[in-house]
């Protein structure tokens, strides 16, 4: 298949549920012209609670599902996934590509800050698996890494819930309990949480620097396509389609909040791995 044919192929992306739409719509934004289709296995979310075993199993099952539909690209867009999976992923898609959470977040993070402070806001499983501060000392061993997990701040994204005193109460707190005194960067280590962005910021101050891995994310897909020759040429817009494997009315309500558009339960096709 040449390059030209590989570029209406649509990327694939997937998370274990809505919270990778973050980094869909990033994709979407840097990149409008191409196909996209993703995958939230919310039948079995989440995977921070699955043995490591479990999770490259899902992520697999997830990625060869996508690949059923004639991908061309496939973005892990799940912190927990990245960390566990992402070597049997490569492995498995050869010679396709497949672009993680975890590394592009890592690396912008450390870009120009050589032993730089960095505080990584993520869940309970991606700090116990500990990615990015393997993936930030890799690049820089100087540099100091607190991470910490702000569950709340999930169902906060879900909800809705994204400003006003409730959210700037509860990030204020997380802060404070991190101790990470005064870092230069601030990681988005989930992809909830860049619905807080605009809250994280207010509350940290101007000084620090937020890291959205769904930004930095979207730009490394899009760097990675420019060097395969593979990206859609059409100005027209491309097309998007919504897998599931559980409660397409759940993910209909809350992903649109993720999307930043309305969705249909009908617009959600539910799958089975």
């Amino acid at each position: 298949m040449n390059a030209a044919t590989n570029s209406e192929l649509p990327v694939g992306i997937f998370d274990s549920g809505v919270g990778g739409l973050t980094v869909l719509h990033a994709i979407r934004e840097a990149m409008p012209g191409e196909h996209l289709v993703y995958l939230g296995d919310t039948a079995r979310l989440p995977y921070g609670t699955k043995s490591p075993l479990s999770i490259e199993r899902y992520a697999t099952q997830a990625a060869a599902k996508l690949r059923e539909r004639g991908i061309k690209l496939l973005v892990v867009a799940c912190n927990t996934a990245s960390a566990v999976a992402l070597d049997a992923l490569r492995e498995q898609l050869a010679p396709m590509p497949v672009v993680g959470v975890v590394e592009p977040g890592a690396a912008a993070a450390v870009q120009g800050r050589t032993g730089g402070s960095h505080l990584v806001l993520a869940t309970e499983a991606t700090v116990r698996l500990g990615a990015y501060r393997s993936a930030i000392l890799s690049l820089d061993p100087d540099a100091e890494v607190t991470e910490h997990a702000c569950e709340l701040l999930v169902a906060l994204a879900e909800e809705g819930w994204v400003d006003g005193a409730i959210a700037r109460g509860i990030v204020r707190r997380y802060l404070d309990e991190s101790h990470a005194a005064s870092p230069d960067t601030i990681i988005l280590g989930c992809t909830h949480f860049p619905l807080l962005a605009d809250t994280i910021r207010e509350v940290a101050g101007d000084q620090v620097r937020i890291v959205d891995s769904a930004g930095t994310t979207a730009a490394v897909v899009r760097a990675t396509m420019d060097a395969a020759g593979t990206r859609r040429a059409s100005d027209d817009p491309g097309t998007l389609r919504l897998l599931a494997t559980d409660g397409a009315r759940r993910f209909a309500r809350v992903g649109g909040r993720f999307l930043g558009q309305d969705l249909r339960h009908e617009d959600v096709e539910l799958v089975d791995l």
